[in-house]
C-alpha cells in the first residue's frame, strides 16, 4: 500500500479536538481522498486508474479526506454497496479548485446574503460542502467536524479521469485494521497519516468556517 500510515494514538496527539478542520494526507502535488463503492465500481476503478464501467457521471459523488470519517460512513467496508474502499490520490491544484467552488448543503445566514441567493448558488454549483461530526474508530462522535464534498457535472467528469494520479484499493488494509480494534482499545490501530490541510485564502477560510489550530 502506498499510503503513509501511523499509529492512531500517536496521530490524535496532534489533531485538533474541536472545530472545523480538513484532515488529509497530502504533499506539494497531491491530496488523498476516500470513497466506498460496490465491488463492480471499486474494482474497475482500482484496475483501470479512473472511474468508468458502472460509475454514473449523472449523479453526485461524495469524497472524504478523513479516513476515519470514511470508516464510519462505510462501517469499515461492511455496508451494502460500500464493500470496496478506495484511496484516490488527486492533483493538489484540482483539490484546491474543488474547495474554491464549494457551496454549503444547508443555508448559513452568516455566509449567504439570503436563502434565495443560497438556493441559486446551490443550483448552479458543481461542488457541495458538508460538515458532519467526526467519529473515533469505534464510531463514537467527536467534537471535531469532518468534511465531505459532493461533486457533480463538469467537476465530477474531471475528477473521474483527468485529476486522478492514482487509485488504490485499500479494502484489505481496512479489514485488517478493523480487526485490531478490541473493546475500544486502539493501541494497535494503524491509520493513514493525516494533518490539517493548510488554507491561506481568506475567503475560503471564512466561507468554510475553518477553525484556527
Amino acid at each position: 500500500m502506498n499510503l503513509i500510515t501511523e499509529n492512531y494514538l500517536e496521530q490524535i496527539k496532534r489533531w485538533p479536538k474541536t472545530g472545523h478542520h480538513i484532515l488529509a494526507q497530502y504533499n506539494d502535488k497531491s491530496v488523498v481522498v476516500y470513497q466506498a463503492y460496490s465491488t463492480s465500481i471499486g474494482h474497475f476503478a482500482a484496475t483501470h486508474g479512473y472511474f468508468g464501467g458502472e460509475f454514473k457521471l449523472n449523479r453526485m459523488s461524495w469524497i472524504k479526506t478523513n479516513f476515519l470519517w470514511m470508516m464510519y460512513r462505510s462501517g469499515w467496508a461492511t455496508k451494502i454497496g460500500q464493500e470496496v474502499i478506495l484511496a484516490i490520490k488527486i492533483k493538489r491544484n484540482a483539490f484546491d479548485s474543488i474547495l474554491s467552488q464549494a457551496i454549503h448543503s444547508t443555508f448559513i445566514p452568516e455566509i449567504y446574503e439570503s436563502r434565495e441567493k443560497w438556493k441559486e448558488l446551490v443550483k448552479n454549483s458543481n461542488v457541495r460542502l458538508q460538515w458532519d461530526p467526526d467519529h473515533d474508530p469505534s464510531g463514537k462522535k467527536c467534537e471535531r467536524r469532518a468534511i465531505q464534498l459532493g461533486l457533480r457535472r463538469d467537476v465530477l467528469k474531471k475528477y473521474a479521469k483527468e485529476w486522478i494520479i492514482e487509485i488504490e484499493d485499500i479494502t484489505g488494509f481496512v479489514t485488517e485494521q478493523k480487526q485490531s480494534i478490541q473493546n475500544d482499545n486502539f493501541s494497535k490501530l494503524i491509520t493513514p497519516q493525516e494533518k490539517v490541510y493548510p488554507i491561506t485564502n481568506l475567503k475560503i477560510i471564512k466561507k468554510f468556517g475553518l477553525s484556527k489550530i
